[in-house]
């Protein structure tokens, strides 16, 4: 059974930082994608970040170029997301997707993942 679990979400303050984590299960987390997405309040779920297998390089939204730094730990089966600086517009719930095929000019788009976790809260409020 294939299972992705997040962690690491909270309440902080503006201008702290998170270190989100997706621990994956059941399937080995290179030989595929995997990317971070997030949802806000009343809105869509939006792609954040995603990589794929062997050296192509981390691909990132527009928002999310700068401040957040996505990592695997292929030894672990574990994706990291780091944001710093958070802002209040940061505040969602993120989610981490998995899909068996390879590539990075479609990763951020939502329909293409089979596998999802339940997500993690961030609050980013003073």
């Amino acid at each position: 059974q294939v299972q992705l679990v997040e962690s690491g979400g909270g309440l902080v303050q503006p201008g702290g930082s998170l270190r989100l984590s997706c621990a994956v299960s059941g399937l080995f987390m290179s030989y595929g994608t995997i990317a971070w997405f997030r949802q806000a309040p009343g809105k869509e779920r939006e792609g954040v970040s995603c990589m794929t297998s062997g050296d192509s390089p981390t691909h990132y939204s527009d928002s999310a170029k700068g401040r957040f730094t996505m990592s695997r730990d292929n030894a672990k089966n574990k994706a990291h997301l780091q944001i710093n600086n958070l802002d209040p517009e940061d505040t969602a719930v993120y989610y981490c997707g998995r899909v068996s095929a390879f590539g990075t000019t479609w990763c951020l788009a939502e329909d293409v993942y089979n596998y999802w976790g339940k997500g993690t809260q961030v609050t980013v409020s003073s």
